[in-house]
Protein backbone atom coordinates (compact mmCIF):
# COMPACT_ATOMS: atom_id res chain seq x y z
CA UNK A 1 0.00 0.00 0.00
CA UNK A 2 0.99 3.58 -0.59
CA UNK A 3 0.10 6.41 1.72
CA UNK A 4 -0.14 9.94 0.40
CA UNK A 5 -0.18 12.89 2.76
CA UNK A 6 -1.04 16.30 1.37
CA UNK A 7 -0.48 19.78 2.65
CA UNK A 8 -0.58 23.36 1.45
CA UNK A 9 -4.21 23.99 0.64
CA UNK A 10 -5.98 27.10 1.78
CA UNK A 11 -7.82 30.27 0.88
CA UNK A 12 -6.26 32.80 -1.47
CA UNK A 13 -7.38 35.76 -3.52
CA UNK A 14 -7.59 35.59 -7.28
CA UNK A 15 -4.15 36.10 -8.75
CA UNK A 16 -2.46 34.64 -5.73
CA UNK A 17 -0.38 31.51 -5.34
CA UNK A 18 -0.34 28.30 -3.37
CA UNK A 19 2.06 25.41 -3.24
CA UNK A 20 0.71 21.95 -2.55
CA UNK A 21 2.89 19.13 -1.30
CA UNK A 22 2.28 15.40 -1.30
CA UNK A 23 4.57 12.99 0.50
CA UNK A 24 4.38 9.31 -0.41
CA UNK A 25 5.29 6.44 1.87
CA UNK A 26 4.89 2.69 1.93
CA UNK A 27 5.43 0.38 -1.02
CA UNK A 28 6.30 3.02 -3.57
CA UNK A 29 8.60 0.99 -5.79
CA UNK A 30 5.93 0.26 -8.38
CA UNK A 31 4.86 3.89 -8.68
CA UNK A 32 5.55 5.25 -12.14
CA UNK A 33 3.94 8.66 -11.86
CA UNK A 34 2.35 11.00 -9.38
CA UNK A 35 -0.08 13.78 -9.97
CA UNK A 36 -2.80 16.06 -8.79
CA UNK A 37 -6.49 15.82 -9.51
CA UNK A 38 -9.19 18.22 -8.44
CA UNK A 39 -12.89 17.97 -7.92
CA UNK A 40 -15.30 20.84 -7.56
CA UNK A 41 -18.80 20.35 -6.12
CA UNK A 42 -21.07 18.66 -8.64
CA UNK A 43 -18.23 18.04 -11.07
CA UNK A 44 -16.11 15.05 -11.95
CA UNK A 45 -12.62 14.60 -10.66
CA UNK A 46 -10.15 15.78 -13.29
CA UNK A 47 -6.44 15.56 -13.76
CA UNK A 48 -4.63 18.83 -13.12
CA UNK A 49 -1.01 17.80 -13.56
CA UNK A 50 1.12 14.68 -13.42
CA UNK A 51 4.79 13.84 -13.53
CA UNK A 52 6.68 10.65 -14.28
CA UNK A 53 8.83 9.53 -11.39
CA UNK A 54 11.75 8.45 -13.57
CA UNK A 55 11.74 10.61 -16.68
CA UNK A 56 10.22 13.75 -15.21
CA UNK A 57 7.83 14.06 -18.14
CA UNK A 58 4.79 16.13 -17.25
CA UNK A 59 1.18 16.31 -18.27
CA UNK A 60 -1.02 19.34 -17.62
CA UNK A 61 -4.65 20.11 -18.08
CA UNK A 62 -5.10 22.82 -20.68
CA UNK A 63 -6.82 25.01 -18.12
CA UNK A 64 -3.71 25.26 -15.95
CA UNK A 65 -0.91 25.34 -18.50
CA UNK A 66 1.33 28.31 -17.93
CA UNK A 67 0.01 28.83 -14.41
CA UNK A 68 0.68 25.59 -12.54
CA UNK A 69 3.93 23.69 -12.30
CA UNK A 70 4.32 20.16 -11.03
CA UNK A 71 7.66 18.97 -9.71
CA UNK A 72 9.00 16.16 -7.62
CA UNK A 73 11.79 15.39 -5.22
CA UNK A 74 12.40 11.68 -5.57
CA UNK A 75 14.76 11.63 -2.60
CA UNK A 76 11.88 12.82 -0.43
CA UNK A 77 9.20 10.87 -2.32
CA UNK A 78 7.34 14.13 -2.59
CA UNK A 79 5.50 15.83 -5.40
CA UNK A 80 4.63 19.51 -5.47
CA UNK A 81 2.13 21.63 -7.30
CA UNK A 82 3.02 25.28 -7.57
CA UNK A 83 -0.15 27.16 -8.43
CA UNK A 84 0.21 30.73 -9.63
CA UNK A 85 -2.27 33.24 -11.02
CA UNK A 86 -5.07 31.39 -9.31
CA UNK A 87 -8.61 31.90 -10.55
CA UNK A 88 -11.93 31.33 -8.81
CA UNK A 89 -12.56 28.42 -11.16
CA UNK A 90 -9.54 26.69 -9.63
CA UNK A 91 -11.55 26.28 -6.43
CA UNK A 92 -11.81 22.58 -5.69
CA UNK A 93 -10.62 19.78 -3.48
CA UNK A 94 -7.21 18.77 -4.75
CA UNK A 95 -6.19 15.12 -4.47
CA UNK A 96 -2.72 13.70 -4.75
CA UNK A 97 -2.46 10.51 -6.78
CA UNK A 98 0.19 7.88 -7.38
CA UNK A 99 0.13 4.77 -9.52
CA UNK A 100 1.50 2.71 -12.35
CA UNK A 101 0.07 4.78 -15.17
CA UNK A 102 2.51 7.10 -16.90
CA UNK A 103 1.76 10.78 -16.60
CA UNK A 104 0.68 10.99 -20.22
CA UNK A 105 -2.06 8.40 -19.64
CA UNK A 106 -3.59 9.73 -16.44
CA UNK A 107 -6.04 12.25 -17.87
CA UNK A 108 -9.59 10.95 -17.77
CA UNK A 109 -8.61 7.94 -15.69
CA UNK A 110 -8.91 7.37 -11.96
CA UNK A 111 -6.61 4.69 -10.59
CA UNK A 112 -3.90 4.01 -8.08
CA UNK A 113 -3.58 5.54 -4.65
CA UNK A 114 -5.14 8.73 -3.36
CA UNK A 115 -4.48 11.31 -0.73
CA UNK A 116 -7.21 12.59 1.53
CA UNK A 117 -7.72 15.78 -0.44
CA UNK A 118 -6.98 19.36 0.44
CA UNK A 119 -9.31 22.29 -0.13
CA UNK A 120 -8.19 25.13 -2.36
CA UNK A 121 -10.48 28.13 -2.40
CA UNK A 122 -9.83 31.13 -4.61
CA UNK A 123 -11.87 34.24 -3.93
CA UNK A 124 -12.63 36.85 -6.56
Amino acid sequence: QVRLVESGGGLVQAGGSLRLSCAASGYIFSINAMGWYRQAPGKERELVAAIDSSSGNTNYADSVKGRFTISRDNAKNTVYLQMNSLKPEDTAVYYCNAGVLPARAMAGRLSGYWGQGTQVTVSS
